[in-house]
């Protein structure tokens, strides 16, 4: 299981992948848009970046984490459920 430290480092390459959280805000998709997600394959992790619209902030999920990706960071909106007891 990933600690947020490292997911956070991974949704930050995946971002710069796709020009940096500027770009991934400041330039958002068409709500109709056949492609309004991508996903990023770093460190062997699966990062899915969801680009922002009008309505909605871009977000980014990996390992059960979800981040909120804003123009100069990163907050996380969720963190992976655990089993109680665990």
């Amino acid at each position: 299981m990933l600690d947020e430290a490292e997911a956070a480092r991974l949704v930050e390459l995946a971002c710069e992948r796709h020009g940096g959280n500027r770009m991934i805000v400041g330039s958002p998709r068409h709500p109709f848009s056949l492609n309004p997600t991508t996903d990023e394959v770093v460190d062997g992790q699966t990062v899915t970046i969801h680009f922002s619209e009008i309505s909605s902030p871009a977000i980014a999920m990996v390992g059960g984490w979800t981040f909120e990706i804003r123009e100069d960071e990163l907050v996380v909106l969720q963190r992976p459920r655990t089993k109680p007891g665990a």
